[in-house]
């Protein structure tokens, strides 16, 4: 029988990952200045993502989830957020198109300012500080003031995330998202491709089907789902004093929400069974998520769905597993049985970027563009042969013409990297990588439909 949960039960629990702050009381004064602030999400919204997402588990949809490794203070800007939501919707049309079901578009912005650290301190010189947890914690910048925790930079995360989460409404709703737009955009991309070619016939046809829905007279003027769209907002639910100060109670339910996102998620280094993270995760009833690596064994899967989803909601619990191309399809498919063999649901999705990172011969991080899809491919045809729905993906990303991530049509190299490496924390692919990418998932998609129907028609 599991313990009474309250906002706070998580301060009973070992906790791994929260920064040392000199200053307790300041720390405090933060919280409870939070506490009054108002919701940046609400719960009637995370309830919609997670009856959809509950469409994924069922089979019926798809989720894109991608965004910044970690937002900046220094780089916020609107002309960043409006290029990233750009590129997603341009993924999400594009692999909607593949997968002929709705995509579920999740954002890793407004909130995406923490980062876990595999070591608590840094050392250049002979000189140790405090390593950079992200901006919400402290800055980049290798001094004893910039490397100190502040609790203030969760006031300011917490203004730029209600900026961002305000532009995003308005890009979605305000006709931003129309698909003739968006169409417009991808075709851009296809003709300045070096594999442009391979990627026309797809973009043709969506033209085509565009052109057929508006000589049925479903135009933008007519069907508001053509020039608008949901779109949701994530992030990791790694410093528990912001998160517990956003939580509140839903007026017209009465349960508990974090309405500093509509899914939060527990990393691969938080999610101990006994720790802190999984307890907050388990008493709130926004859709959460949970990242698992090479290190989970079955038992452990099926104990965290239980606590996560005692009641096998659909949508409640989403996995994201990151194991690397060279161990996803050994290592995934036991995890696989372990939750269907007694009717679990939860929703699948393949986080390829994380166990694909490599340190380059200058001392850049880097992923390759290869890789990401080895594993991305791995996943599916693991599910395929589970006969289980690969239920989405999760990317790092962003809309800047970055050189963070190698490969891709245009052929960044290790030598490359030097030019734009922005990030502050782990490399991202860049729009043309993203959009690539999402063409390449979109063959893969309408394969494994065509491969799916074959099926059913041999069977009938």
């Amino acid at each position: 029988m599991a313990e009474k949960w309250t906002p706070e039960s998580w301060r009973s629990k070992p906790i791994e990952q929260v920064p040392a702050y000199p200053n307790a009381d300041a720390l405090v004064r933060v919280e409870e200045r939070l506490r009054v602030f108002p919701p940046l999400v609400f719960a009637g919204e995370a309830r919609r993502l997670k009856a959809l997402l509950g469409q994924v588990a069922e089979g019926k949809a798809f989720l894109l989830q991608g965004g910044d490794c970690a937002e900046s203070f220094a780089e916020f800007h609107p002309d960043n957020i409006r290029d990233t939501f750009r590129v997603h919707l341009q993924m999400a049309v594009v692999m909607a198109y593949g997968a002929a079901c709705p995509v579920i578009k999740l954002g890793r912005l407004a909130g995406q300012f923490a980062k876990p650290r595999s070591e608590k301190t840094e050392t250049v010189d002979g000189v140790t500080l405090p390593c950079y947890r992200g901006d919400m914690v402290n800055g980049m910048e290798f001094t004893p003031q910039a490397r100190t925790p502040d609790p203030e930079r969760l006031i300011q995360a917490y203004n730029q995330s209600a900026s961002t989460l305000n532009l995003l409404r308005a890009f979605a709703q305000g006709g931003y998202a129309d698909l003739h737009k968006v169409h417009q955009w991808t075709l851009g991309f296809v003709a300045a491709s070096p594999l442009g070619e391979r990627y026309r016939d797809l973009a043709d046809r969506l033209g085509e089907t565009l052109a057929f829905m508006a000589a049925c007279g479903l135009t933008s003027e007519t069907t508001p789902q053509i020039r608008e769209t949901d779109y949701f907002t994530s992030h990791e639910a790694l410093l528990l004093n912001y998160e517990q100060a956003m939580t509140r109670i839903d007026s017209l339910r009465g349960d508990w929400y974090d309405t500093s996102a509509h899914l939060l998620w527990a990393g691969e280094r938080t999610r101990a069974l006994d720790g802190a993270h999984i307890e907050f995760l388990r008493g709130i009833n926004n859709p959460v998520a949970v990242k698992i690596g090479p290190t989970i064994e079955a038992d452990e899967l099926i104990r965290l769905v239980d606590l996560l989803n005692p009641a096998g909601e659909p949508g409640r619990l989403t996995m994201i597993a990151r194991f690397g191309a060279d161990k996803v399809e050994r290592m995934l498919p036991p995890l696989i049985r372990a939750v269907e063999s007694d009717g679990r649901k939860v929703v699948w999705v393949c986080d390829p970027m994380h166990a694909n990172t490599v340190k380059t011969f200058n001392g850049y991080k880097t992923r390759h563009f290869d890789r990401i899809l080895e594993e991305v491919r791995g996943f599916f045809a693991v599910h395929a042969a589970e006969g289980t729905h690969a239920g989405g993906v999760h990317f790092e990303m962003t809309g800047q013409d970055v050189t963070e991530c190698v490969g891709g049509a245009h052929a960044i190299t290790e030598a490359n990297l030097c030019d734009r490496y922005h990030t502050h924390c782990d490399p991202r692919l860049n729009a043309k990588q993203a959009l690539e990418l999402a063409f390449l998932l979109a063959e893969v998609l309408k394969d494994g439909r065509m491969r799916l129907g074959g099926r059913v028609a041999a069977s009938s």
